[in-house]
Parts: structure tokens; C-alpha cells; sequence
């Protein structure tokens, strides 16, 4: 949701494989190892427990094609059937339950369903065009609650009837027109008028009364106004309340950049519209309505008594762009950047697309998560429903930005106690919060907590951490009310669990360097797994792949150690001793790569194993700004995008010739998105330190990024200039002396072609030599075909055969 696509993810292309298998001894070739990743084996996704908790259902690719079949596993016996399309349509969806456990509901092909967990009996609530989601029991059980995109349904479940909870009109109220001067002379006039009006003023009080008074009716529409438009809403459990998000109705968004289709269905160029650039706009802000449903009344929820929220803490960068403009006689721009009275604030956006709006249980209390626009607060407030009114619960500050993620939140079964994750101590850790109480830590240390799931009776949390090193990533448990961490599962590479119904085991997927995400059951308190799955291909499985080493780096500018994974020879004392090295550099900027799991980049560990096979050594490092190290190592390049990175892998570099016989002259870099942003900035910054860069996909001028990612990193352009200029390599093309290729998507629309075209003007009119573009007019920013897998990869070991092995050219 927030942070720079990543690069080289696993293209699962509609096409045949390309290749044949490499046998455990032949050597790799490029038509292989970037064939249809189909060859490789198909990864588990999305596994999730049946109603009853006695089954496991989970999607697999189907090879060779674009479906995503639905399997259910027996975990007892292991077996595994995939579902035909009768069976897929009496499938179940993940479920919900009532407090009591007597019923379960879940959404099955965008339709709602109610089960009797005694019975086993099924019933259809809706079946209906449109999507439901966010099934939920009410507080006392007797209805079920689900939503179509924003309107929110109440399903009873004695009569089976189906109501709205609320209708929302965002126009004026009809009847609250006031009479202008005209009209009022008008009734004044004329009694006749007069008392037409007196009637239908006393018919409508008639019907609202009759109305209010009456269940069977559906609810009188609330009218919003006209100068609002709706976002989100959120229903309360006890269905008394809904908390309604808007932003203003005619906040523009700015001017879109068009993507070009050159190769279309149509053989016509077609064009399409990409995201905004960063500081065209900023994002539209938002606020809450509070809808008291039963006495039909609307509140305002202000803001402005956020703790922090009236400071600016842009103050000094501020000052500075200012005092430049106002000197250069641009005072309307200067203007432009006077501080806000009070920061306007967005709602934070949940993993489920949902608004960050959390209910208790029994629906009596709210908990929201705001983000300040400007990036560097986040709040989280509960409701006083007496006054209308946000009571302040946690501030997080962070000078530079707030993290993407670690902002989970919810509500304990007490109804009464908020929990949240927080990198208040420089880690995310998660907290306990009485609303009328002090937090209290329930985990702490150098490590990182995400993924919190409360146990359906309330005594656990089960948490994803990297308590045993960064890199190691397992399911632990912590008592909900505070006690000791202890550890579950044993993988290093776990990527995703979820708690069966009776709290009992534990769904999980875990991979490894060459084994993509498989599916085990564990029980709660630990002990053996049991695996459910095998979609690995015997042929690649069979190959011998290296082994990636996990190794520190130490850091020659304070920042401690910067891990890595180093890929070489079996035999490192057969090598040269003064020997070719690669380092490969991972996209996203905050993503983790270095990890027991498998990588997101199956083609380019592929590669990397061709490399080492072809004389090279390999280095993939979690440079400054990565995933899993806390949030000073993530904020280090805070205002100063691709200088930290860059001397982590300068260290990296100099590891390689220090530990592993590398020759300082024959050093090639690589990489996709942010690792073909650094691999530019490390050309164009540390001019003859690498003997060659190969750069996939790049952003080269962050003023033409997104807002999200960029301005949390960097500000907007318009008040912090400074910053963009000093991170964007087109500042620096004027340095260019080694070779450098370009590779890029034509109808990319995340980090657009035109990026990398403009750096090569910068080229072309500055005469440099050694520079090539290479544009895919079908690929997007993650490559889907392998022909062009292929043939950008088949050029950038042309680039380094011709200058980085010994005797190439340079």
C-alpha cells in the first residue's frame, strides 16, 4: 500500500515453459532459469481454516495458466483435493463467529453466508451483483452486519430480514430550506400559502415520528451536505452508532501523467492514466462523522485536540524554503508553504482496504488511527460517546516518518483495553492501554513484532518476530495480559500462520532460500509440524542450487553491521584469487531480503547462481532503509535517498575484496526499482568504483515519484528542494564514466519510462558513451513474459562478460 513496488517478484506469465529442466549436474543457462517460473513449483497462498476447524482450504496456480485453483487438506490425514467447480461452489469463505460460537459467517464469491455450527445447516443471506465483505456478528448475536462497499446491511436472524443500517445522502436536506427574502414575502402574503406549508411541515414531523417509532421501516436518510464525499464508514456491533470518514467533494488530485501502449489488441497506441507526482497535490484531508443512529443526529469528531497536532514540525526546513523564495522575489510560493493552524490529518488505511476504525466487541467503544499529511505523527484516539468528542490515547512521533506498517490496533475481550504496535522504543513492539489507564509493553526488545492475532479466547497473542536474529522470522505467543515471549514454531522462514477456530493450532506457511511459501499445522504450545504440502517441481528441487551464506558486513560509517547474503563457489580455495564479484541490490527500499524465507527475487537468485557458476561472486545486502532493523536504520536516508545505501555497499564492496580475494576494479552492480535507483546513484556518485551497472525499471528524479512513498522520505519538492535534488541521480549524470544499461517497462505506470528516457537525454546531450536503454513495450513494473525476463537479463550478462570479468574491456 505505501512503499516502492518491488522489483523482480515471481512472474507467473501465461506460457509454456521455455526450457527444460537443468539436470543436478548440468550447467544453467539463461533460457532456463528465466523461463516460466511454472518450472520451479507453485507457492501456497492464502490459506485459511474451514468453519468447522477440521479442514484447511488454500489457492495454487494452476501450471500454465493464470488460475488460482482452491484446495482443501485434511490436516489429520494430509490429503489434499483440489476442488472442481461443483465443489468450489459449496466451498466456505474465511469465517467469522459469535461470541457464543453457535453460528459462523463468511463471504464465498462476494456473497454472504450463515452457518448453524449445531446443525451444519447453511444459509444464503445475499446473492446479490455486487461485492459484500466484513461479515460480523452484532453484540448480542441476533443479527449479522456485513457491508457493499460503503453501506453498511443488518441481516436479523429470526426473521431473515435485511435492512440498511443507514442510508447516507451527501446533498442538502430538502426540509431544512430556509425561505429567502422573496419567499418569505411570499407567506407572508398570502395565508393560503401559509397554511400549505404548515401542512406539509406537519406531515413530514408525521412521518419522521411514525418513523422513528416503527422497526419495520427502513432508516430516514442522513443528508451529509453536498460539500463532502464519503470514504469509509464503519457500523458499531451494537449497531447504535456509525463512524462515517469523508474528505472534501471537489479536492483535486492533480494532473496525471499518461502511460503509453504502443503494442495493443486494437493496433492502435491507447493511453492510460498513472498515479499523481508527488507535491502536485497534496493528498485530500479527511474527518469523521459520528451517526448516532437511533436518535438520528450527525457530530462532527474534531481533531484539533490531537496532542502535537498545531505544532509544525517542518518548522526549520520551512523557514529555510521560504527565506529563498521570498529572496528570489517568488513571495506567492512562499505563501503557499505557510504552516496549517492545525496539521490536517488522513485516516489510516488497514491491510484490509477498511479505514482505520476499530469497534470493541459489544460496540461500545471505538478506537481510530490517524496520520498526520505531513507524515510525522500518528495518533490513536477512542470516542467519547457522551460528548461527541476524541479522547487522545497514543501519539507515535518520529522526526523523519512514520513507518508503513507495524500500525496494527484493536481491542481486548475486556472491551475496555486498546492494543497497539508502536516503534516508540525504535522497535516495534506491542503495547496494552486501558482507555482510562497507562500502556503497559507486553514484548520489548531489538527485534520486530508484527502481524499481532488475539486468540478467540482473548489469553494470547501469537506475533511474527525476528527475536533469534533479524533475519530469522518465527510464530511466538505472549500472554494478552503481560508474561514471558516464548517461541511456537522452529522454521526461520515463516512467513504466515493463522489461529484455527478453537485456538488449538496453527496454519503456517514457511519457505526457505529455493522452497517457495509451503503450508504445516502446528499445535499452539509448539512441538513437531506437520506438512501439508510439496508444489516444488522433483526436477528443480533435484538441481544443487548455492546455498546463500548469511554474513555481517561491518560498516565503515557507525552504522554497525549490515547483513547479507553472499553467494560463491563450493570450493572458494579452487577460485581466482583475484576474482570478479556482482552485487546484486534488492527494490522497495524497505524490504527485506535477507532472510532464512524465500526471496521475492526467484529469477535473480537464479542468476545469481549463473554467476557464480560463470567465475563471479555474489553479494545481496539489507542495506540502510531495509526491512526487520528498526526504525533508525530504516529513516537513516531521510532526506538523503541513496547516500547511506550507498556506503553500505561500499563496505559490502570492500567485504568482498578483503574476505574473498574480489579484484576492487571488477565489481558489477544490479538491480530492480530502488536497487536500480542505487545502482544509478552508485555510478553516478562513486564514479569508477564499479566496472559496470545494470539498472531495471529505475526511479532517476524522485519529483516525478508518488506522493506516499516519496514525500515520507523526502518532503514535497515544493518545501524541501534541497532533498530531491541531492537523492535524484539525474543530478549527478554529468558524473557518468562506466558503463551503464538501462532496462524499463514502456507501460509501467508505478516509476514511468519517461524517468529513465529523461536520464538518457541528460546522456545524449552531455556526450557521454557507454550508456544503453533497453524499452519492453509490454511489461509493466514487475515483468510478467519470459521473453523479456530473457532478454533483459541475457543483456546484462553481455554487460558484465564485456566489463567486469578479467580482460574485459574498461
Amino acid at each position: 500500500m505505501r512503499r516502492l513496488l518491488l522489483a523482480g517478484l515471481i512472474a507467473l506469465a501465461v506460457l509454456p515453459v521455455a526450457a527444460e529442466t537443468p539436470s543436478t549436474t548440468s550447467k544453467l543457462d539463461l533460457e532456463t532459469i528465466m523461463a516460466n517460473p511454472d518450472w520451479m513449483g507453485q507457492a501456497v497462498e492464502n490459506p485459511y481454516w474451514s468453519v468447522d476447524g477440521h479442514s484447511l482450504y488454500y489457492r495454487l496456480k494452476r501450471d500454465g495458466s493464470a488460475v488460482h485453483d482452491l484446495y482443501r487438506v485434511d490436516p489429520a490425514s494430509g490429503k489434499n483435493t483440489r476442488l472442481d467447480a461443483a465443489a468450489t461452489a459449496q466451498a466456505e469463505g474465511p469465517a467469522v463467529y459469535d461470541r457464543a460460537h453457535r453460528r459462523a459467517a463468511y463471504v464465498f464469491h462476494g456473497d454472504v453466508f450463515l452457518v448453524d455450527l449445531g446443525s451444519g445447516r447453511r444459509t444464503q443471506v445475499t446473492r446479490s451483483a455486487l461485492p459484500e465483505s466484513s461479515p460480523r456478528f452484532s453484540a448480542d448475536g441476533r443479527a449479522l452486519q456485513f457491508r457493499e462497499s460503503n453501506n453498511w446491511y443488518v441481516y436479523d436472524i429470526a426473521s431473515g430480514i435485511t435492512a440498511p443500517a443507514a442510508v447516507l445522502k451527501f446533498t442538502d436536506d430538502p426540509n431544512d430550506k430556509k425561505p429567502d427574502a422573496l419567499e418569505q414575502q411570499q407567506l407572508e402574503l398570502f395565508k393560503d400559502l401559509r397554511e400549505n406549508k404548515q401542512d406539509k411541515d406537519a406531515l413530514h414531523a408525521n412521518e419522521q415520528a411514525l418513523a422513528a417509532a416503527d422497526p419495520t421501516r427502513a432508516p430516514q436518510p442522513f443528508y451529509l451536505g453536498d460539500k463532502a464525499q464519503l470514504v469509509d464508514t464503519e457500523l458499531s456491533p451494537d449497531g447504535r452508532w456509525m463512524l462515517v470518514l469523508t474528505q472534501p467533494a471537489h479536492h483535486d488530485d492533480g494532473k496525471a501523467p499518461d502511460v503509453i501502449h504502443y503494442v495493443t489488441y486494437s493496433g492502435y497506441t491507447e493511453t492510460e492514466a498513472a498515479r499523481q507526482y508527488v507535491g502536485r497535490n497534496d493528498p485530500a484531508p479527511q474527518s469523521v462523522l459520528l451517526l448516532d443512529l437511533s436518535a438520528h443526529k450527525s457530530y462532527p469528531l474534531a481533531t484539533d485536540n490531537l496532542p502535537g497536532i498545531k505544532d509544525d514540525p517542518l518548522k526549520a526546513i520551512r523557514a529555510k524554503t521560504v527565506a529563498a523564495l521570498e529572496k528570489a522575489g517568488k513571495d506567492d510560493d512562499a505563501k503557499a508553504l505557510k504552516a496549517p493552524d492545525v496539521r490536517p490529518v488522513i485516516m489510516y488505511t488497514m491491510d484490509s482496504g477498511a479505514a482505520g476504525i476499530v469497534w470493541s466487541d459489544d460496540g461500545r467503544q471505538a478506537a481510530l488511527e490517524f496520520l498526520a499529511i505531513d507524515n510525522k505523527d500518528r495518533w490513536i484516539a477512542s470516542v467519547d460517546f457522551a460528548h461527541h468528542t476524541l479522547v487522545p490515547q497514543h501519539r507515535l512521533h518520529n522526526d523523519a516518518w512514520i513507518n508503513w506498517g507495524f500500525n496494527d490496533f484493536g481491542w481486548l475481550k475486556d472491551n475496555r483495553t486498546l492494543w497497539y504496535l508502536s516503534e516508540e522504543s525504535g522497535y516495534s513492539q506491542l503495547y496494552a492501554k486501558p482507555v482510562d489507564g497507562t500502556a503497559k509493553a507486553l514484548t520489548s526488545g531489538k527485534f520486530e513484532v508484527s502481524e499481532p492475532q488475539l486468540s478467540n479466547d482473548g489469553k494470547w497473542f501469537y506475533l511474527r518476530t525476528n527475536k533469534v536474529a533479524p533475519y530469522s522470522y518465527d510464530v511466538y505467543r505472549v500472554p494478552s495480559n503481560g508474561g514471558e515471549l516464548s517461541r511456537v514454531t522452529q522454521y526461520g522462514g515463516m512467513d504466515q500462520f493463522t489461529l484455527s477456530p478453537d485456538d488449538r493450532q496453527l496454519a503456517v506457511l514457511h519457505s526457505s532460500a529455493y522452497v517457495l511459501p509451503q503450508l504445516a499445522v502446528q499445535n499452539v504450545e509448539g512441538g513437531t509440524p506437520r506438512d501439508l504440502t510439496h508444489t516444488m517441481k522433483p526436477a528443480f528441487t533435484a538441481y544443487r542450487w548455492i546455498e546463500p551464506k548469511i554474513v555481517e558486513v561491518p560498516s565503515t560509517h557507525g552504522a554497525g553491521v549490515i547483513y547479507a547474503k553472499y553467494y560463491g563457489p563450493a570450493n572458494e580455495a579452487d577460485a581466482s584469487a583475484s576474482r570478479p564479484a556482482v552485487l546484486f541490490v534488492h527494490g522497495a527500499g524497505y524490504l527485506q531480503d535477507v532472510k532464512e524465507a524465500a526471496t521475492y527475487y526467484q529469477h535473480e537468485q537464479l542468476f545469481n547462481n549463473l554467476l557464480v557458476q560463470e567465475g563471479y561472486v555474489v553479494l545481496d545486502m539489507d542495506y540502510r532503509a531495509s526491512e526487520g532493523y528498526g526504525s533508525a536504520w530504516r529513516t537513516a536516508i531521510y532526506r538523503q535517498m541513496g547516500h547511506p545505501e550507498l556506503e553500505d555497499l561500499l563496505d559490502g564492496k570492500a567485504w568482498l575484496v578483503k574476505n574473498h580475494g574480489v579484484d576492487p576494479k571488477r565489481v558489477g552492480i544490479y538491480g530492480g526499482s530502488y536497487g536500480g535507483f542505487m545502482t544509478e546513484m552508485a555510478l553516478l556518485r562513486a564514479p569508477g568504483e564499479f566496472a559496470a551497472g545494470a539498472a531495471q525499471r529505475p526511479p532517476s528524479d524522485w519529483v516525478t515519484y508518488n506522493d506516499p512513498y516519496t514525500a515520507d522520505i523526502l518532503n514535497t519538492p515544493q518545501l524541501d528542494p534541497e532533498a530531491y535534488r541531492i537523492s535524484s541521480p539525474i543530478t549527478y549524470a554529468e558524473n557518468l564514466r562506466d558503463p551503464l544499461l538501462i532496462n524499463h517497462g514502456l507501460i509501467d505506470n508505478n516509476v514511468m519510462a519517461s524517468d529513465s528516457i529523461r536520464l538518457y537525454q541528460r546522456f545524449i546531450e552531455l556526450h557521454k558513451k557507454n550508456f544503453w536503454i533497453s524499452l519492453y513495450p509490454l511489461e509493466r513494473h514487475e515483468f510478467e513474459h519470459a521473453d523479456a525476463w530473457y532478454d533483459e537479463y541475457r543483456r546484462i550478462n553481455e554487460l558484465f562478460e564485456r566489463w567486469v570479468k578479467p580482460g574485459a574491456a574498461n
